[in-house]
């Protein structure tokens, strides 16, 4: 049966699916409490769920390895299935399977903000140069 809005119906069902464990962790992390069918999961860790029961547009989900979680930590293959731009999950998707290149790197998250990040540093002289103090012998 579809859900159209949540309600209580809904969690107390999911709740006798996931358990109380799963029921706090989930409204821990993702605000929200869903059972679902688990479909796969990425080189970090992250599983990935289905129930088309939900709402539409809310029935596909990914549950985080790591407890310090953001988007950049979904790989691109599995960001095109959470957003319905494949119908297939990737690890069943023939053209997700033959597009992956020696060359491509693997995937890792956006460093930005953290010790790892890019800093760029300048080549040219400063217009601006720092005053130095200039101590003369005494006599």
């Amino acid at each position: 049966m579809p859900y159209a809005t949540p309600s209580i119906l809904r969690v107390v069902e999911n709740f006798r699916q996931v358990g109380f464990r799963g029921f706090w962790r989930q409204l821990q992390y993702i605000g929200d409490t869903k059972a679902g069918t688990f479909v796969g999961e990425d080189q970090h860790g992250n599983k990935y769920y289905q129930n088309l029961n939900e709402t539409i547009w809310r029935h596909r989900w990914v549950d985080y390895s790591s407890h310090d979680f953001n988007a950049s930590q979904v790989p691109p293959e599995w960001h095109a299935w959470l957003t319905h731009i494949r119908q297939d999950v990737p690890t069943a998707d023939p053209i997700m399977i033959q597009s992956h290149q020696p060359w491509q790197r693997a995937h890792f998250e956006n460093i930005t903000g953290t010790r790892g990040a890019f800093k760029t540093y300048s080549t040219t002289k400063p217009k601006v140069t720092e005053w130095e103090s200039k101590v003369a012998p005494r006599a």
